[in-house]
């Protein structure tokens, strides 16, 4: 499914096309898509709400496989093994951040599915290197949203700096956030939800949130952290106002609304911090999994087959998603 032009996914700017199967190159190996989660990253591409870095593209990041082909040198994974293809393609690891460990602020990364084509296909290539071996249990649509909802989900949930046994809330409960509700709780966390649709206040309610309100009510306690997943900047002062005093909310999206002024008494002082969260580490990616088979982690997911990523991506759009929605190729 190929992005020509960025477009209202209601005018449905992928188009389904056939192209020969890739070739793996040196250092890379090539992965049979079993199933590729669809994030709102995905849509944002779609949309032109990140300026299109290759067209056309074939989107998609949390992708799900089978190594079927070894390209020369590349020697750590093995032909049949399944594995996953995050967000991260590559980086530079020559500039002063990968030097130091911060690869997720690389100066010269590649993205899967924005500057290189991503999984909403039946094939994909990516450097080995960037490529994690998934769990033995896990299916292919359960594993989907590990791959970028997962992952940035567990960077932004240690990014605020929640204390074992707080307070956290979350703002947004969709692909990302089912999940971090799930590793709060395992660490003795309180979840407090805002969330203004139904359908997700029934999930947070189900996987043990504390309480669950609206987008701006009240937390009936202050907060000892807080994400950010809706892309809604407007959001920013309202999480900002429930917070404790030297607590932390981290923005995990990569596109934001315009945040209002903030007022600096109501909103900062008091050492109130706000953070964004920069795509991830294959550290990260290391920990997510080991904690998706430790926990267990269960994600909830809407399958769509591969002609349909255009609904899929409007259902997201429109929150009519409960949890993760995935495509599965050949369904």
């Amino acid at each position: 499914m190929t992005l020509f032009e960025p477009a209202p996914v209601e005018r449905r700017p992928l188009h389904q096309e056939e192209r020969e199967t890739p070739q793996a190159g040196p250092g890379e190996v090539l992965v049979r898509v079993e199933a590729c989660g669809v994030c709102r990253t995905d849509l944002h591409v779609a949309e032109g709400d990140l300026a299109p870095h290759k067209r056309p593209i074939v989107p998609g990041h949390e992708v799900v496989g089978t190594v079927v082909a070894c390209g020369a040198g590349a020697t750590r994974l093995s032909e049949g093994e399944r594995v996953g293809v995050a967000w991260v393609h590559r980086t530079c690891g020559t500039c002063r951040f990968c030097l130091r460990g911060e690869e997720n602020l690389c100066l010269a990364p590649l993205f899967t599915g924005w500057d290189v084509d991503g999984g909403y296909a039946d094939f994909t290539v990516a450097p080995e290197a960037f490529v994690h071996p998934l769990p033995a249990g896990l299916g292919a649509r359960e594993a989907a949203p590990l791959l970028c909802a997962g992952i940035i989900g567990y960077r932004a949930y240690r990014q605020s700096e929640i204390p074992p046994g707080g307070r956290l809330g979350l703002w947004g409960f969709g692909g990302s956030a089912h999940i971090v509700i799930q590793l709060a709780r395992h660490a003795g966390c309180e979840v407090y939800v805002f969330t203004r649709e139904d359908r997700h206040r029934s999930l947070a309610e189900e996987l043990g949130a504390a309480w669950v309100g609206g987008s701006f009510e009240a937390s009936p306690h202050k907060l000892d952290a807080a994400i950010l997943f809706a892309p809604a900047g407007e959001l920013v002062p309202a999480a900002l106002e429930q917070l404790d005093r030297g607590a932390t909310l981290a923005v995990a999206g990569i596109h934001l609304s315009q945040i209002p002024a903030l007022d600096y008494e109501r909103h900062l002082f008091q050492e109130r911090r706000l953070r964004s969260v920069t795509a991830n580490t294959r550290g990260d990616a290391r920990a997510l999994l080991d904690l998706a088979r430790e926990i267990p982690l269960v994600t909830h997911t809407m399958p769509y087959p591969l002609a349909a990523a255009n609904e899929a991506l409007a259902d997201l759009k429109h929150d009519r998603i409960r949890g993760a929605a995935v495509l599965e190729m050949g369904a």
